[in-house]
């Protein structure tokens, strides 16, 4: 039996992850604001300070792996907060457990990223350069400021958009540039990332419309299987991507979108190295 955190648990992505994890026979501590082991806000520094003490109590100080699944989306009224939960909270988080993962001596961490990453066109490189810094209330007074810069017919949809798909995309980039360093490679702890897409939890129907108002053929974006995902879906590669024979997979982003990151930009992958 294998010992695994994953955040926010009570719902959505994290609540079927957990639950499969479970089901497989593995101890799961589970993380969220509410209905959890630890009981914590991922948002600011003390809630990822306790979270992290706590899980290591409950873990004994040693962990096989971490799912940081919490997030929000962009209905957030907080630009701010968006990129404080859904970047700076799961790169806290990881950092405060890796030498947890460490101790087990092939521990596996994995974060929820989003094709919204690359699929949005408003990315905020600024954000992203503050993002990828640590300076975290300069990353959220830039996301507050560009988001009252938004036009208006942008502004009355998705307000906090490009906070959010600016926080994905600099939390996939963390995930690339942090797993190939030493302290996670050489210590044998696998770093990796899922970019879900439309997945129907609260997070999306509470941002976009009505379950039962969803129809793939005319979603916003491209849906070439006809289909939404499920939370379950997503559920079933966290759990391949936290499993000990995962040893040789690092540094990845795996789209769980139906295709539509495929269909959107079918050249985008691969790209060639250039000199």
């Amino acid at each position: 039996m294998s010992t695994y955190a994953v955040t926010g648990s009570a719902s959505g992505m994290g609540a079927a992850s957990a639950a499969r994890l479970r089901a497989a026979g593995h101890q799961v501590i589970g993380v969220d604001l509410r209905d959890a082991d630890v009981v914590a806000d991922l948002g600011t520094a003390e809630g990822r300070a306790h979270a992290v003490r706590e899980i290591i109590r409950l873990a004994d100080g040693r962990l096989d792996g971490v799912a940081a699944v919490a997030g929000v989306g962009p209905q957030l009224r907080d630009a701010g907060a968006v990129v404080s939960i859904d970047y700076h909270g799961p790169v806290a988080l990881l950092g405060g457990l890796r030498p947890a993962l460490a101790a087990s001596g092939a521990g596996r961490a994995v974060v929820i990223s989003s094709n919204s990453s690359t699929t949005v066109p408003m990315i905020d490189e600024e954000l992203v350069r503050l993002l990828l810094a640590g300076d975290e209330e300069a990353a959220r007074a830039r996301a507050r400021a560009a988001t009252a810069a938004l036009p208006e017919e942008i502004a009355a949809n998705s307000p906090r958009i490009s906070a959010y798909a600016s926080s994905k995309f600099a939390l996939s980039r963390w995930v690339r540039a942090t797993a190939v360093t030493p302290a996670w490679a050489r210590a044998s702890v696998t770093l990796n990332a899922i970019a879900p897409g439309a997945v129907v939890t609260p997070l999306m129907t509470g941002s976009t419309m009505k379950e039962e108002d969803l129809d793939a053929d005319r979603f916003p974006t491209p849906m070439p299987l006809g289909i939404f995902g499920r939370p379950e879906d997503i559920a079933f590669w966290v759990e391949q991507f936290l499993r000990p024979e995962a040893r040789f997979t690092t540094g990845s982003v795996l789209f769980v979108d139906g295709g539509t990151d495929a269909a959107m930009r079918p050249r985008a992958q691969p790209t060639a190295m250039t000199r």
